[in-house]
């Protein structure tokens, strides 16, 4: 069995965190969420993406239903939705052994892990959360950015440290065309869990289409490290490979 290397992808995790908190993209360790307007970034960025340039990995959570206009949270139901203690501690451990099954070279068990995983991530803790969260992707899968992009930011002010919330938003402004807000909220997942390999690989995606060849290479390494069979980030760390290197090979 071979193991994920934690201590490599955090401290690449945490250095481009630093380097987009450098290029004016976040606050680094901000402990707020922060939605900032575009910072300077090249003149000649790309038009919004096509669905086509979209790394090809799950949202982690399940579809959902909803239209119309972003919401505010509905209350809570009686009974007590927070997680406890112990159910975090579980989820933790869980997703320990999950991630060390994802790094699995062979076999078909890492699909399963990273379903796994996937469905703990999507798990905010609120019923109410899940429903906002669940009404922004349902949006998002319609193409309606500006419906989706509402749902999401009534989530992420209400659940800040919900990782999952800050990478769909992040989907949602890229998509929109948004790349300083869409950068923004990776590095704020990443900072609530480094080891959010759909949010690097996404963030290699963004860094490779504004020119940030290198930064995107160490973006989409980082993310393999943690699951190497995402075939998009395999082929854009050969792309890159190819292109630095100045070869077709």
């Amino acid at each position: 069995m071979r193991l994920p290397a934690p201590h490599f992808h955090s401290a690449v995790t945490a250095s481009l965190v630093i380097w987009l908190a450098g290029a004016g993209f976040v606050q680094a360790q901000s402990p707020e969420p922060m939605v900032p307007a575009v910072p300077a970034i090249p003149k000649n960025l790309p038009d919004p993406p096509s669905s086509d340039l979209m790394p090809d990995l799950p949202f982690p959570g399940p579809e959902g239903e909803g239209e119309g206009e972003a919401v505010t949270p509905e209350p809570e139901p009686a009974a007590p939705t927070e997680p406890t203690a112990e159910a975090r501690v579980r989820d933790a451990e869980d997703l320990d052994m999950l991630f060390a099954e994802l790094a699995q070279e062979g076999g078909e068990g890492w699909a399963r892990a990273e379903s796994d995983i996937l469905r703990v991530w999507s798990r905010s803790g609120s019923a109410a959360m899940d429903l906002l969260y669940k009404r922004g992707e349902a949006a998002l899968d319609a193409g309606d950015l500006p419906t989706a992009i509402g749902h999401l930011t009534a989530l992420t002010d209400h659940a800040p440290d919900f990782a999952s919330g800050w990478h769909l938003r992040a989907v949602a402004f890229y998509l929109d065309g948004d790349f300083g807000p869409a950068m923004a909220d990776l590095a704020r997942a990443l900072q609530l869990e480094p080891r959010y390999f759909p949010a690097l690989t996404q963030l290699a995606v963004m860094l490779e289409e504004v020119g940030e060849d290198q930064r995107a290479l160490e973006a989409y390494r980082a993310s393999l490290k943690i699951h190497p069979h995402q075939q998009d980030a395999q082929d854009g760390v050969t792309r890159l490979q190819q292109k630095t290197q100045g070869t077709d090979a």
